[in-house]
């Protein structure tokens, strides 16, 4: 039997919306939002998005300051208008 590093067995990407993203890593969640819903930004602020992280809605006013970590599982929702 080997052991291995605790180390090794982390997950080494985030998971945002049910996908594997390396690229994820260290970005806060306004620039994980920009980068996912284009066009969501007005007046300075992403609009109608709203972000989970491992299952606990974030507060928007806390998405500058929340970075994606390794391992985390992010669900970015959007609302879509219709009839």
């Amino acid at each position: 039997m080997t052991d291995h590093p605790s180390a090794a067995l982390a997950p080494a990407a985030a998971t945002v919306n049910g996908e594997p993203r390396a690229a994820a890593h260290g970005l806060s969640l306004v620039e994980l939002v920009v980068s996912l819903v284009p066009g969501c930004v007005v007046d300075g602020a992403p609009q109608g998005v709203a972000v989970a992280v491992n299952d606990a809605v974030v507060p928007r006013g806390s998405w500058a300051t929340t970075h994606v970590a390794p391992g985390d599982r992010v669900e970015v929702v959007t609302a879509v208008q219709g009839g």
